[in-house]
């Protein structure tokens, strides 16, 4: 009696791995083996009920995906990452509001990974950046950032972007660009007004804290589903990630507008 293939796929752990595994191509039993960590005895039952639902088969000593098995792993390629990346802590993603981010990049999540969740922040960190970040970005050639706030120490921080040849892309709230206009700090409004620098206003509701990437990292602060920001946030430098962060800048640059007066 064949089982439903979700049954036969997840609920071993060496089915699904096999199955990945071929994706790549046909393997030997000795390649699988040693892949797996496994001995022939333990791996043959599990390569005999895919076999017997048709998703691989085997001549010789190599085992292959059918069509199906193909159409399968195909689909759950993506599944898998994204679940991985919710596992990592799903208390976290299950309480962020995540409705800013474009349904197209809503579904590529997964691309995230590997990422690291940031949820204890110390007290004495709350009300500066992420060093790792920082300082990344000083070796950068860029620094594009779309946010509802900005550091106390941002100005000496983009003082040292400048020092650097670090151009800075700034995407920011209506409520932001009135307080940097009417605030006292002169430098800030000097470094923004450069040649160097470009600022922008998002003129609709922004419905997150920031974001932000450069040549080597992206970081996501996101409020949580009552509004509110609890200073957690995600950090990733996978190549992925950064072409993931790409097309989300790009997203709300596009809506936004040039500041020429400060």
């Amino acid at each position: 009696m064949k089982k439903p293939l979700l049954e036969v796929i997840f609920a071993s752990e060496k089915r699904k791995n096999v199955l990945l595994l071929l994706r790549e191509g046909a393997q030997e039993m000795e390649v699988l083996l040693r892949s797996l960590d496994t001995t022939r005895q333990a791996l043959l039952p599990q390569l005999k009920t895919l076999e017997h639902h048709y998703l691989i088969y085997h001549y010789d000593d190599s085992y292959e995906l059918t069509t199906i098995g193909k159409l399968v792993v195909d689909k759950m390629k993506p599944l898998l990452g994204t679940l991985g990346i919710f596992d990592k802590d799903v208390e976290y993603w299950g309480t962020r509001d995540l409705d800013f981010i474009p349904l197209q990049l809503h579904a590529r999540l997964r691309e995230l990974e590997p990422c690291t969740l940031v949820t204890a922040v110390p007290t004495t960190e709350l009300c500066e950046p992420n060093k790792h970040a920082v300082e990344n970005a000083k070796k950068s050639t860029f620094q594009a950032s779309v946010t509802t706030f900005l550091f106390p120490n941002f100005t000496s921080i983009l003082e040292d972007f400048k020092d650097r040849g670090v151009r800075m892309w700034l995407v920011v709230s209506e409520e932001l660009l009135t307080k940097i206009k009417e605030g006292q700090n002169e430098s800030l409004k000097i470094l923004l007004r450069s040649d160097h620098n470009k600022l922008y206003l998002y003129p609709e509701r922004m419905g997150f804290a920031s974001f932000g990437y450069n040549d080597f990292s992206f970081m996501m602060r996101i409020f949580n589903k009552t509004g509110t920001y609890d200073h957690k946030y995600m950090y990733s430098d996978s190549p992925s990630a950064l072409m993931w962060a790409k097309e989300l800048f790009e997203h709300y640059l596009k809506e936004s507008i040039p500041v020429t007066e400060i």
